[in-house]
């Protein structure tokens, strides 16, 4: 009598992404990045598809070596492996090296795409659209962000989800390969410039220096000095600046804030910057 083929349930399977989308970045370390994160992910697949305690125990193992990429793109590995894991449950000729090396393989190529297209790309965009909503102090554009980057990104997730343990294996061909680095070049440029368009629309650094003569004429305005040989130079200064500490200097955004907080607050001590304060 043939043994019963294993196939995991709907059950199961939205168990397992539910979670990874809340539960990616559990235990979170420097050490571990997302490792436990996607071990709580395969636990409702390895329990649903083995019996004994020792089973369980022996294959959950699989998933505890370093995985770190983009969460949200990075959601296709997670249905990737647990369509390997069904196949291996099977009999098929899956075992650790072949899951680990797909997980592997695949997480520096989608953490590419992922941080190009979400994070260059879809938050800038989201941000910008929510400013303008928040004018006046008004609440939309955070209700919009919240209500919008959720829903857009579980519905985007639960796709990728599904998709892998559709595709299983067979995922890496589309993943890996001149195609997707294609893909992920176009995704950086467009990214690229959209950043550009969010800070040319929201960075707006100006100076009050002017220059007086003795009868408190001014002499020079800096600020229309400026305009007339480059417009907007100082905004594109302090973006250039920040670009190179977080770059090239390798500092943290905390740092980099502070840093610009002290620019600002000696900038208005000597007189450089004017915030129009009233007291």
């Amino acid at each position: 009598m043939a043994e019963q083929t294993k196939k995991l349930s709907k059950k199961a399977l939205n168990k397992s992404f539910l979670n990874w989308f809340y539960g990616h970045l559990t235990c979170f370390s420097q050490e571990h990045m997302q490792t436990f994160g996607y071990m709580v992910s395969m636990l409702p697949i390895i329990e649903e598809l083995y019996e004994t305690n020792e089973e369980q125990t022996e294959k959950i193992q699989t998933y505890s070596t370093f995985f770190n990429t983009e969460p949200q793109v990075g959601s296709i590995v997670v249905g990737i492996t647990a369509g390997m894991e069904e196949a291996r449950a099977n009999g098929e000729e899956v075992d650790d090296e072949t899951i680990n090396g797909i997980r592997a393989g695949l997480m520096g190529p989608l953490a590419g795409i992922g941080d190009s297209l979400v994070v260059g790309t879809v938050l800038p965009i989201l941000l910008g659209v929510a400013l303008g909503l928040s004018g006046g102090g008004s609440p939309l554009g955070a209700i919009m962000y919240i209500l919008v980057w959720n829903i857009g990104m579980f519905l985007l997730m639960r796709f990728m989800y599904f998709k892998g343990y559709e595709l299983g294996g067979k995922a890496v061909e589309v993943l890996v390969g001149e195609r997707a680095n294609a893909i992920r070049d176009s995704i950086i440029m467009l990214g690229t410039m959209v950043i550009g368009g969010v800070t040319a629309k929201w960075i707006n650094i100006t100076t009050a220096f002017k220059m007086l003569n003795s009868e408190g004429g001014v002499i020079v305005d800096l600020q229309q000095t400026l305009n007339d040989v480059y417009p907007s130079i100082l905004s594109a200064a302090f973006v250039l600046l920040c670009w190179w500490l977080l770059s090239k200097k390798r500092l943290s955004p905390l740092i980099v804030m502070l840093i610009l907080v002290a620019v600002a607050f000696v900038g208005v001590l000597i007189g450089f910057f004017d915030p129009n304060l009233t007291y």
